[in-house]
């Protein structure tokens, strides 16, 4: 796996599959988005909600881009799509960025347990 930085899109990072993920910086509408789109009860579930995190923060998959997701389903399209070495890459690239906007809990204050 080898990360990149692209002053464009952000972070690129290549998962063990080969493929180029290119990470957005989700940005706090970005994220009221996504509870949106997962539902309340689905938003309060820490580990299905962090998984759509790392798959929202997917910008582009081999340069062509991957739309934020916008609805439960979209959500786990995009999940499946990544699939267990893309979401490993993205959350392996997220816990070393210092970039607070990249984290995994970009919207929990600091200290606030996921």
């Amino acid at each position: 796996m080898s990360t990149a930085l692209n002053s464009e899109r952000g972070t690129s990072v290549t998962d063990a599959r080969g493929r180029v993920l290119s990470l957005r910086r989700l940005t706090v509408l970005d994220r009221l988005r996504l509870f949106k789109a997962a539902g309340p009860v689905l938003a309060e579930n820490a580990p299905w909600f962090g998984m759509a995190i790392l798959a929202a923060s997917v910008d582009a998959i081999d340069g062509v881009p991957v739309p934020l997701p916008s609805s439960e389903a979209q959500i786990e399209a995009a999940v499946m799509r990544l699939g267990d070495e893309g979401l490993s890459a993205v959350a392996d690239t997220l816990d070393r960025s210092d970039d607070p906007a990249l984290e995994q809990n970009a919207g929990n204050s600091h200290g606030t347990p996921t």
